[in-house]
């Protein structure tokens, strides 16, 4: 019955011939490898680490809360150049820095339409200086005369602040044709661009009074 039996020496080539070879070589374990990309330049390391350019505020609370953000990243003197930056270009009507209602073309159109106007609304900051230093004064003469006059100025600005905003959006449907005109906003901005000193206004008339628009 030894023919059922295996012999020592098959069992051996056997196992040898199933077991795979390990091989290990010292060379390849000292090797670092790669890492399959090109190593980025340092401005693009730069730009990945600070994120995308943030655009800009577009109302003022905004811009005065990320003013605030950047307050400890920033010193006094950089704060304060960075806000006359904003100052200056805002007055310039750069459209970046100018609040939503006062962007694009027709606002622009209409800004200039009332700043070539001489307005008797442009009074009313006065006017309402006068009428409080009259309230002030002892005299029942001088405020009754006050609230006169203040009555009949008040009335004149109704009525010239009305036609011109009949004026205005007469005009800018004629030069803008294809955009979407609402003449009560129209008339409500060109009275309070109107309204306000021309020293004041934002951003700076960009032409004088009596211009051809």
């Amino acid at each position: 019955m030894r023919f059922l039996r295996r012999s020592s020496n098959e069992s051996t080539a056997t196992v040898d011939e199933t077991v795979p070879e390990v091989v290990t070589d010292d060379a390849d374990k000292s090797r670092t490898p790669g890492k399959g990309r090109p190593t980025p330049k340092r401005r693009e390391a730069q730009g990945r680490r600070t994120g995308p350019v943030p655009p800009p505020p577009r109302t003022q609370r905004e811009a005065l809360k990320r003013a605030r953000g950047n307050k400890s990243k920033l010193t006094k003197e950089e704060r304060r150049a960075a806000a006359a930056d904003r100052r200056a270009k805002m007055m310039s009507g750069d459209e970046k820095y100018l609040l939503p209602r006062d962007r694009g073309p027709v606002k622009a159109y209409i800004r200039d339409l009332v700043d070539a106007r001489r307005n008797l609304m442009g009074l009313f900051m006065p006017l309402a200086i006068v009428v409080f230093a009259a309230l002030l004064t002892p005299l029942v003469v001088v405020q009754q005369y006050a609230t006169l006059v203040t009555t009949f100025m008040l009335l004149a600005m109704v009525l010239e602040g009305i036609v011109l905003g009949r004026v205005v959006a007469k005009k800018v449907r004629a030069k803008f044709p294809n955009e979407t005109i609402r003449g009560l906003s129209i008339g409500w901005y060109s009275f309070i661009r109107a309204s306000q000193l021309r020293r004041l206004r934002v951003p700076k008339p960009r032409v004088s009074p009596g211009d051809t628009v």
